[in-house]
């Protein structure tokens, strides 16, 4: 009996190679000029330049454009039915968000059947792809009943790898009266119910949602089967969403737009990354998170979209590395970087976020030279090509 390899394929004459591997090229990116990548079935098998590339089955001639790894989109909310334009354009005109709006989609999303849900995150899973994410994570938390927690996460399930149980994305609204009494399901019926389909466990610690001993008994819980903390923390104000995520262990805490000196300080001592989500600033009006500070300081930062039908409606990860260069004190490689490489330590993968031998085959072509014009172009369709797990698509 004979057995054949996978055809490989050799990505030549790339203007400038982001590999995030100090390794293979210059400073942090581990930059590349006219560079190739040798993909062998769904693994880098080679990165090196264009000149010394090996033979292959296949080669493809990039003819000048930039490459770098998928964006990895480490937070966001597909698994929802229903539309909030309505209350975008109220915000727009001058009312201040709260996360009240979150039950509209709850509505909506107990009432939509599982085909709809299906067909939405398998859109927006595809338009976030066109535009070069390779890897990306979602939640539940438009249910809040048992069942329609575990549903939304049987549905993520199908589409991605990277599933989060959000039961405490606010109070059910069939507790409104009785806080603590949601918190015993959600960490009783619920989580046992929810924890077979996930890979993660989070919270809103917020005002108006959870404060940080329900939040921490939540965390908990999920720890206790199996599941491992991440954190919505400090977005709407000051809070113990940061802390409580170090502590815990978390692998990110997301948002981390208000933060003290001592949560800056927390999350450089940590593992925890910093998710910076500037999606959800631009839909709200609301103050931008500062980068600055938490690189200063050496903490790890990722940027993501947040997709969501209320605060942050969108899936391009171009579109917030723009912003993030724009607005949140980041320098277009750093922006880049969190993308990508900070995108995968916050899912805690090593096999994503990077192009260097052994990792996924996951990356990109722009119609441009360089990474810079991704914020230097904002708005402009540059991702030509995307190769996810080793197929061009």
């Amino acid at each position: 009996m004979t057995t054949t390899s996978a055809p490989t394929t050799a990505i030549t004459h790339i203007a400038q190679l982001v590999t995030n591997d100090p390794s293979l090229g210059e400073g942090p990116l581990g930059l590349i000029q006219d560079a190739a990548v040798v993909v062998d079935g769904d693994r880098i098998a080679w990165v090196g330049p264009s000149s010394k590339a090996p033979a292959t089955d296949n080669a493809v001639d990039a003819a000048g454009r930039a490459g770098l790894p998928g964006f990895v989109d480490s937070h966001s909310h597909l698994v929802f039915a229903g539309d909030r334009t309505a209350e975008f354009n109220a915000r727009m005109s001058g009312r201040p968000y709260s996360a009240g709006g979150i039950r509209t989609t709850v509505a909506a999303t107990r009432a939509a059947s599982d085909d709809a849900l299906h067909a939405n995150v398998a859109r927006y899973l595809a338009e976030g792809l066109r535009q070069g994410t390779t890897t990306q994570e979602t939640k539940s938390g438009y249910g809040l009943t048992v069942e329609d927690e575990a549903r939304a996460l049987r549905i993520a399930a199908a589409h991605t790898d990277e599933v989060t149980f959000l039961g405490a994305h606010i109070v059910s609204p069939d507790y409104a009266d009785d806080p603590a009494g949601y918190v015993d399901l959600v960490t009783g019926p619920m989580l046992d119910a929810c924890a077979p389909h996930a890979r993660w466990v989070d919270v809103f610690c917020e005002r108006g949602a959870f404060d940080g001993d329900q939040a921490r008994a939540i965390l908990t819980a999920g720890k206790a089967k199996g599941l491992m903390p991440r954190v919505h923390a400090n977005q709407l104000g000051h809070g113990p969403g940061v802390q409580l995520a170090v502590e815990l262990g978390a692998a990110s805490a997301d948002h981390c737009t208000h933060l003290t000196y001592a949560d800056i300080d927390a999350l450089a001592q940590s593992d925890t990354v910093a998710t910076l989500l500037p999606g959800a600033e631009f839909s709200t009006r609301a103050k931008w998170p500062d980068a600055r500070p938490l690189l200063d300081a050496g903490a790890t930062v990722a940027l993501s979209t947040d997709c969501n039908p209320g605060s942050s409606f969108t899936s391009s990860m171009p579109f917030c590395i723009a912003l993030a260069v724009r607005d949140m004190g980041m320098t277009p490689d750093e922006a880049v970087w969190s993308a990508t490489a900070g995108g995968a330590r916050a899912l805690r993968r090593d096999d994503v976020g990077r192009i260097s031998p052994g990792a996924r085959a996951d990356l990109l072509l722009l119609d441009a030279p360089s990474h810079v014009h991704l914020a230097y172009r904002p708005g402009v369709p540059l991702v030509t090509d995307v190769w996810h797990k080793g197929v061009r698509l």
